[in-house]
């Protein structure tokens, strides 16, 4: 059994594998992740290893308590990965962007694939025929972008999320919604289109913590799992076991 966490910028998801399956998760803010580690080493006395990414920060006392009782595995630059690094300035790639670029190695291996994690920033990375990161893009989240409008005017409410009904917003309100994610909707669809046109044979994966209020609105066939980074940190685990 393998445990596998994800400090992201919003949440920590853990997660316990056996073998390739997930078989236990939970996603807790940073303050609950000792308890919750705590009642995982209660529940599953066969977990060896341990891997976490972090784009946000770990406590001390969290990472103290994986060092006591597993093998652990921080994922850096320095990691061993599946794929060649082509990314120009491969010490600033985000480490979630490692993750998920591993774990399409393990599922799409030699084949061309575009990931997009739609998150608290939305990531595209692609990763060629050839296992060769080339690189790709990185903007604003969904929520992101909400708070921009709130935060950078004078009268814009802070709206929660919603699919807009109409592209016409007949209202601040449903202009807002209609702004935020039919824009997002039509970036991911342009961008999509735009790597299509050079590589016609593409696989897309859509992950991340809006991955779900999104597929089923967009244009494009498409793989959507919100566990996928999880699935590549646990695979990059394996790799580096060997």
């Amino acid at each position: 059994m393998n445990l596998i966490i994800d400090v992201g910028n919003s949440f920590v998801k853990i997660a316990v594998f056996q073998k390739d399956k997930i078989i236990s998760s939970h996603k807790v803010k940073n303050k609950e992740v000792l308890k919750t580690l705590r009642g995982i080493r209660k529940a599953h006395k066969n977990i060896k290893k341990v891997i976490f990414s972090s784009v946000g920060k770990l406590r001390k006392i969290d990472i103290a308590y994986l060092d006591k009782y597993y093998d652990t595995l921080v994922l850096n630059h320095e990691t061993r990965v599946p794929f060649t690094n082509l990314y120009s300035t491969p010490k600033t790639l985000g480490i979630d962007r490692i993750a998920l670029v591993s774990g399409s190695v393990q599922q799409f291996s030699n084949k061309n694939v575009l990931i997009i994690d739609a998150g608290t920033c939305i990531t595209f990375d692609f990763i060629n025929n050839k296992n060769e990161y080339l690189g790709g893009a990185i903007s604003p989240g969904i929520r992101m972008r909400y708070k921009a409008l709130h935060h950078f005017t004078a009268n814009l409410p802070l709206l929660e999320t919603k699919m807009p009904e109409n592209i016409v917003g007949d209202a601040t309100a449903t202009a807002m919604h209609s702004g935020v994610v039919e824009g997002v909707l039509l970036e991911i669809d342009g961008a999509i289109q735009e790597y299509k046109l050079k590589y016609p044979d593409l696989t897309i994966i859509l992950t991340g913590g809006d991955a779900n209020f999104l597929s089923k609105q967009l244009k494009s066939s498409i793989f959507a799992n919100s566990n996928f980074l999880l699935e590549g940190l646990n695979f990059i685990l394996q790799y580096n076991t060997h």
